[in-house]
Protein backbone atom coordinates (compact mmCIF):
# COMPACT_ATOMS: atom_id res chain seq x y z
CA UNK A 1 0.00 0.00 0.00
CA UNK A 2 1.73 2.65 -1.11
CA UNK A 3 1.39 6.35 1.01
CA UNK A 4 -0.56 9.26 0.52
CA UNK A 5 0.54 12.63 1.42
CA UNK A 6 -1.99 14.68 3.77
CA UNK A 7 -0.55 18.62 4.29
CA UNK A 8 -2.76 19.64 7.02
CA UNK A 9 -1.51 22.07 9.92
CA UNK A 10 -3.13 21.33 12.91
CA UNK A 11 -5.10 18.16 13.97
CA UNK A 12 -4.79 14.94 12.52
CA UNK A 13 -6.01 11.47 13.46
CA UNK A 14 -4.76 8.35 11.99
CA UNK A 15 -5.08 4.19 11.66
CA UNK A 16 -1.90 3.55 9.94
CA UNK A 17 -1.93 0.11 7.94
CA UNK A 18 1.73 -0.14 6.74
CA UNK A 19 1.49 -3.80 4.98
CA UNK A 20 4.43 -4.99 3.55
CA UNK A 21 5.96 -1.97 1.63
CA UNK A 22 6.62 0.11 4.81
CA UNK A 23 10.49 -0.33 5.05
CA UNK A 24 9.83 1.88 1.00
CA UNK A 25 7.21 4.12 2.47
CA UNK A 26 8.90 7.23 2.74
CA UNK A 27 7.53 10.03 5.49
CA UNK A 28 6.47 13.58 4.41
CA UNK A 29 8.13 16.34 6.20
CA UNK A 30 4.44 17.32 7.32
CA UNK A 31 3.13 13.52 7.99
CA UNK A 32 2.43 10.94 5.67
CA UNK A 33 -0.72 9.10 6.68
CA UNK A 34 -2.68 6.13 4.71
CA UNK A 35 -5.88 6.89 2.83
CA UNK A 36 -7.41 5.07 5.89
CA UNK A 37 -8.04 8.51 8.06
CA UNK A 38 -9.78 11.42 9.31
CA UNK A 39 -8.24 14.48 9.31
CA UNK A 40 -9.55 17.47 11.43
CA UNK A 41 -8.47 21.01 10.89
CA UNK A 42 -8.24 23.40 13.61
CA UNK A 43 -7.32 27.22 12.55
CA UNK A 44 -5.19 29.82 14.57
CA UNK A 45 -7.66 29.78 17.68
CA UNK A 46 -7.69 26.11 18.02
CA UNK A 47 -11.43 26.03 16.34
CA UNK A 48 -12.41 22.48 14.57
CA UNK A 49 -13.46 22.46 11.14
CA UNK A 50 -15.95 19.79 9.86
CA UNK A 51 -13.71 16.11 9.95
CA UNK A 52 -12.99 15.23 6.49
CA UNK A 53 -13.52 11.48 6.44
CA UNK A 54 -10.66 9.88 3.61
CA UNK A 55 -12.05 6.25 3.92
CA UNK A 56 -13.71 4.29 6.80
CA UNK A 57 -12.17 4.80 10.29
CA UNK A 58 -15.71 5.62 11.31
CA UNK A 59 -17.08 2.55 12.68
CA UNK A 60 -20.50 2.29 12.46
CA UNK A 61 -20.47 0.47 15.92
CA UNK A 62 -18.39 3.27 17.23
CA UNK A 63 -20.72 6.16 17.10
CA UNK A 64 -18.86 8.24 20.72
CA UNK A 65 -15.47 8.04 19.41
CA UNK A 66 -13.00 7.92 16.06
CA UNK A 67 -11.39 4.73 17.09
CA UNK A 68 -12.27 2.17 19.18
CA UNK A 69 -9.33 -0.72 19.29
CA UNK A 70 -8.32 -1.23 22.78
CA UNK A 71 -4.62 -0.50 21.88
CA UNK A 72 -5.12 2.88 20.43
CA UNK A 73 -2.31 5.48 21.31
CA UNK A 74 -3.54 9.59 21.19
CA UNK A 75 -0.61 11.71 20.69
CA UNK A 76 -0.17 15.49 22.12
CA UNK A 77 2.07 16.94 19.83
CA UNK A 78 5.21 19.65 21.21
CA UNK A 79 7.14 22.10 20.03
CA UNK A 80 7.42 21.10 16.21
CA UNK A 81 5.89 19.11 13.59
CA UNK A 82 9.37 17.25 12.96
CA UNK A 83 9.65 16.15 16.51
CA UNK A 84 6.26 14.73 15.92
CA UNK A 85 6.56 13.13 12.74
CA UNK A 86 9.84 11.54 14.32
CA UNK A 87 8.51 10.19 16.89
CA UNK A 88 5.23 8.78 14.46
CA UNK A 89 7.83 7.05 12.59
CA UNK A 90 9.85 5.32 14.86
CA UNK A 91 6.45 4.27 16.45
CA UNK A 92 5.04 3.46 13.05
CA UNK A 93 8.32 1.20 11.93
CA UNK A 94 8.84 -0.02 14.96
CA UNK A 95 5.53 -1.67 15.98
CA UNK A 96 5.14 -3.16 12.49
CA UNK A 97 5.59 -6.74 12.27
CA UNK A 98 6.34 -9.12 9.16
CA UNK A 99 3.84 -6.85 7.30
CA UNK A 100 1.54 -6.29 10.59
CA UNK A 101 -0.60 -3.06 10.85
CA UNK A 102 1.29 -0.15 13.16
CA UNK A 103 -0.80 0.18 16.23
CA UNK A 104 -3.52 2.49 15.90
CA UNK A 105 -2.85 6.17 16.70
CA UNK A 106 -4.66 9.49 16.85
CA UNK A 107 -2.13 12.63 16.63
CA UNK A 108 -3.14 16.30 17.94
CA UNK A 109 -0.63 18.55 16.72
CA UNK A 110 -1.80 22.25 17.25
CA UNK A 111 0.02 25.29 16.25
CA UNK A 112 -1.04 27.38 19.23
CA UNK A 113 0.27 25.31 21.79
CA UNK A 114 3.41 24.91 20.05
CA UNK A 115 4.04 29.07 20.05
CA UNK A 116 2.98 28.56 24.13
CA UNK A 117 5.95 25.98 24.57
CA UNK A 118 8.34 27.61 22.03
CA UNK A 119 7.97 30.81 23.43
CA UNK A 120 8.26 29.40 26.98
CA UNK A 121 11.44 27.85 26.05
CA UNK A 122 12.62 31.08 24.32
CA UNK A 123 12.30 32.56 27.67
CA UNK A 124 14.31 30.22 29.18
CA UNK A 125 17.65 30.76 27.30
CA UNK A 126 19.08 32.97 30.22
CA UNK A 127 21.21 31.49 32.77
CA UNK A 128 19.38 28.95 35.71
CA UNK A 129 17.67 30.61 38.25
CA UNK A 130 17.12 33.66 36.49
CA UNK A 131 14.04 33.68 33.87
CA UNK A 132 11.68 36.40 33.94
CA UNK A 133 9.17 37.09 34.64
CA UNK A 134 6.94 36.37 31.69
CA UNK A 135 8.02 33.23 32.01
CA UNK A 136 6.16 32.42 34.49
CA UNK A 137 3.11 33.65 33.73
CA UNK A 138 2.60 31.77 30.49
CA UNK A 139 2.04 28.29 32.63
CA UNK A 140 -1.49 28.27 33.05
CA UNK A 141 -2.83 28.85 29.58
CA UNK A 142 -0.31 25.88 28.59
CA UNK A 143 -1.62 23.50 30.98
CA UNK A 144 -5.31 24.39 30.05
CA UNK A 145 -4.44 23.84 26.48
CA UNK A 146 -2.31 20.44 27.06
CA UNK A 147 -5.60 19.40 29.26
CA UNK A 148 -7.77 20.14 26.49
CA UNK A 149 -5.56 17.69 24.38
CA UNK A 150 -5.73 14.91 26.69
CA UNK A 151 -9.73 15.26 26.85
CA UNK A 152 -10.02 15.67 22.81
CA UNK A 153 -7.55 12.56 22.53
CA UNK A 154 -9.74 10.60 25.66
CA UNK A 155 -13.01 11.33 23.59
CA UNK A 156 -11.44 10.39 20.39
CA UNK A 157 -10.77 6.59 21.79
CA UNK A 158 -7.39 6.92 23.32
CA UNK A 159 -6.42 4.51 25.55
CA UNK A 160 -3.03 5.35 26.39
CA UNK A 161 -1.72 9.20 26.12
CA UNK A 162 1.70 9.94 24.93
CA UNK A 163 3.48 13.32 24.95
CA UNK A 164 6.63 13.28 22.58
CA UNK A 165 7.75 16.51 23.71
CA UNK A 166 10.62 17.18 26.36
CA UNK A 167 9.30 20.59 27.55
CA UNK A 168 5.79 19.58 27.59
CA UNK A 169 6.50 17.31 30.65
CA UNK A 170 6.90 19.97 32.95
CA UNK A 171 3.54 19.94 33.35
CA UNK A 172 2.45 16.33 33.17
CA UNK A 173 1.17 16.12 36.17
CA UNK A 174 -0.77 18.70 35.91
CA UNK A 175 -1.87 17.79 32.50
CA UNK A 176 -2.82 13.99 33.85
CA UNK A 177 -4.92 15.06 36.32
CA UNK A 178 -8.86 13.27 35.96
CA UNK A 179 -7.12 11.23 33.22
CA UNK A 180 -9.08 7.76 32.72
CA UNK A 181 -6.48 6.40 30.61
CA UNK A 182 -2.73 5.53 31.42
CA UNK A 183 -0.48 8.49 30.39
CA UNK A 184 3.31 8.02 29.89
CA UNK A 185 5.62 9.69 30.92
CA UNK A 186 9.23 9.94 29.05
CA UNK A 187 10.88 10.09 32.34
CA UNK A 188 9.90 6.81 33.56
CA UNK A 189 10.10 5.35 30.11
CA UNK A 190 13.80 6.57 30.36
CA UNK A 191 14.67 5.50 33.75
CA UNK A 192 12.88 2.74 33.55
CA UNK A 193 14.57 1.21 30.57
CA UNK A 194 18.24 2.21 31.89
CA UNK A 195 17.21 -0.04 35.60
CA UNK A 196 16.15 -2.98 33.49
CA UNK A 197 19.42 -2.65 31.54
CA UNK A 198 21.71 -3.38 35.09
CA UNK A 199 24.60 -0.86 34.24
CA UNK A 200 27.39 -0.96 36.42
CA UNK A 201 29.32 1.91 37.99
CA UNK A 202 32.12 3.10 36.17
CA UNK A 203 34.14 3.92 39.28
CA UNK A 204 34.12 1.05 42.10
CA UNK A 205 32.29 1.77 45.27
CA UNK A 206 30.75 5.07 43.29
CA UNK A 207 26.96 5.55 42.58
CA UNK A 208 25.87 4.40 39.21
CA UNK A 209 25.36 7.80 37.67
CA UNK A 210 23.61 9.11 34.71
CA UNK A 211 24.06 12.65 32.53
CA UNK A 212 21.85 14.64 31.88
CA UNK A 213 21.95 17.15 29.14
CA UNK A 214 18.88 19.55 28.20
CA UNK A 215 17.99 23.04 27.41
CA UNK A 216 17.33 25.56 31.03
CA UNK A 217 13.58 24.87 31.05
CA UNK A 218 14.48 21.47 31.00
CA UNK A 219 16.37 21.29 33.35
CA UNK A 220 15.00 23.63 35.77
CA UNK A 221 11.38 21.45 35.62
CA UNK A 222 13.17 18.49 37.40
CA UNK A 223 11.47 15.79 36.44
CA UNK A 224 14.03 13.51 34.65
CA UNK A 225 16.30 14.20 37.61
CA UNK A 226 12.70 13.06 40.20
CA UNK A 227 12.65 10.02 37.69
CA UNK A 228 16.20 8.87 37.95
CA UNK A 229 16.64 9.32 41.49
CA UNK A 230 13.40 7.57 42.30
CA UNK A 231 15.03 4.73 40.32
CA UNK A 232 18.70 4.69 42.60
CA UNK A 233 20.41 6.89 40.13
CA UNK A 234 22.97 9.69 40.64
CA UNK A 235 22.19 12.48 38.20
CA UNK A 236 24.90 14.42 36.94
CA UNK A 237 23.88 18.41 35.19
CA UNK A 238 26.17 20.50 33.50
CA UNK A 239 27.61 23.28 35.48
CA UNK A 240 26.38 26.74 35.07
CA UNK A 241 29.70 27.74 32.99
CA UNK A 242 29.39 24.67 30.68
CA UNK A 243 25.28 25.79 30.00
CA UNK A 244 26.58 29.48 29.81
CA UNK A 245 29.75 28.87 27.37
CA UNK A 246 28.37 25.45 25.37
CA UNK A 247 24.83 24.55 25.86
CA UNK A 248 23.29 27.93 25.64
CA UNK A 249 25.40 29.30 22.97
CA UNK A 250 25.19 25.95 21.09
CA UNK A 251 21.35 27.41 19.74
CA UNK A 252 22.75 30.31 18.31
CA UNK A 253 24.84 28.95 15.69
CA UNK A 254 22.19 25.97 15.27
CA UNK A 255 19.59 28.92 14.01
CA UNK A 256 22.04 30.07 11.81
CA UNK A 257 23.17 26.84 10.25
CA UNK A 258 26.43 26.39 11.41
CA UNK A 259 25.93 23.11 12.41
CA UNK A 260 29.59 22.12 12.87
CA UNK A 261 30.02 25.20 15.41
CA UNK A 262 26.95 23.38 17.19
CA UNK A 263 28.24 20.05 16.97
CA UNK A 264 31.97 21.70 18.52
CA UNK A 265 30.03 23.17 21.53
CA UNK A 266 27.67 19.96 22.23
CA UNK A 267 30.39 17.86 21.88
CA UNK A 268 32.50 19.76 24.94
CA UNK A 269 29.14 19.41 26.93
CA UNK A 270 29.23 16.11 26.77
CA UNK A 271 33.24 15.21 27.27
CA UNK A 272 32.11 17.42 30.72
CA UNK A 273 30.02 14.84 32.01
CA UNK A 274 31.71 11.88 30.64
CA UNK A 275 34.75 12.69 32.59
CA UNK A 276 32.83 12.88 35.98
CA UNK A 277 32.32 8.97 34.75
CA UNK A 278 28.88 8.82 34.07
CA UNK A 279 27.73 5.84 32.80
CA UNK A 280 25.25 7.42 29.48
CA UNK A 281 24.30 11.09 29.11
CA UNK A 282 20.50 11.26 28.38
CA UNK A 283 19.94 13.98 25.04
CA UNK A 284 16.72 15.94 26.28
CA UNK A 285 16.68 18.27 23.80
CA UNK A 286 14.96 18.52 20.08
CA UNK A 287 18.00 21.00 19.53
CA UNK A 288 20.56 18.97 20.16
CA UNK A 289 19.63 15.12 19.27
CA UNK A 290 20.36 15.00 15.58
CA UNK A 291 23.18 17.19 16.02
CA UNK A 292 25.89 14.77 15.86
CA UNK A 293 26.84 12.31 12.84
CA UNK A 294 25.29 8.72 13.55
CA UNK A 295 29.07 7.69 13.10
CA UNK A 296 30.41 9.99 16.08
CA UNK A 297 31.15 7.83 18.85
CA UNK A 298 30.03 9.70 21.36
CA UNK A 299 26.41 9.44 20.25
CA UNK A 300 27.40 5.14 21.53
CA UNK A 301 26.87 6.81 25.25
CA UNK A 302 23.78 9.16 24.55
CA UNK A 303 20.14 7.81 24.60
CA UNK A 304 16.99 9.96 23.58
CA UNK A 305 14.25 9.69 25.79
CA UNK A 306 12.22 10.00 22.36
CA UNK A 307 13.35 6.34 21.42
CA UNK A 308 12.57 5.24 25.08
CA UNK A 309 8.80 6.38 24.67
CA UNK A 310 8.60 5.05 21.77
CA UNK A 311 9.36 1.74 22.91
CA UNK A 312 7.37 2.04 25.86
CA UNK A 313 4.22 2.74 23.85
CA UNK A 314 4.69 0.26 21.68
CA UNK A 315 4.96 -2.09 24.89
CA UNK A 316 1.45 -1.39 25.99
CA UNK A 317 -0.22 -1.61 23.19
CA UNK A 318 0.83 -5.00 22.78
CA UNK A 319 -0.10 -5.99 26.17
CA UNK A 320 -3.42 -4.19 25.52
CA UNK A 321 -3.99 -5.94 22.43
CA UNK A 322 -3.10 -9.22 23.68
CA UNK A 323 -5.25 -8.45 27.02
CA UNK A 324 -2.73 -8.32 29.38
Amino acid sequence: MSFHSLNYPSYILSHVNTHKTLSKARMNPVLAIPPSSVVLHADESGNFHEPKKISGLMRSDSSDSLLSQENTVGIIGGISANSNVNFLRKLVQWSSKAGQDSLPFVLCSDPVLSKELLLHERNSFTSLGRQNENFQLDHTKIVENLRGKRVFLERSGARCIVMPCHISHSWHDEASKGCSVHFLHMGECVARELKEAKLKPLEAGSPLRIGLLATNAILSAGFYQEKLQSEGFEVVLPDKATMDHTVIPAIDPLNRKDIEGARNLLRIALQFLLVRAVNIVILASDDIIDLLPQDDPLLKKCIDPIDALARSTIKWAEAAENGT
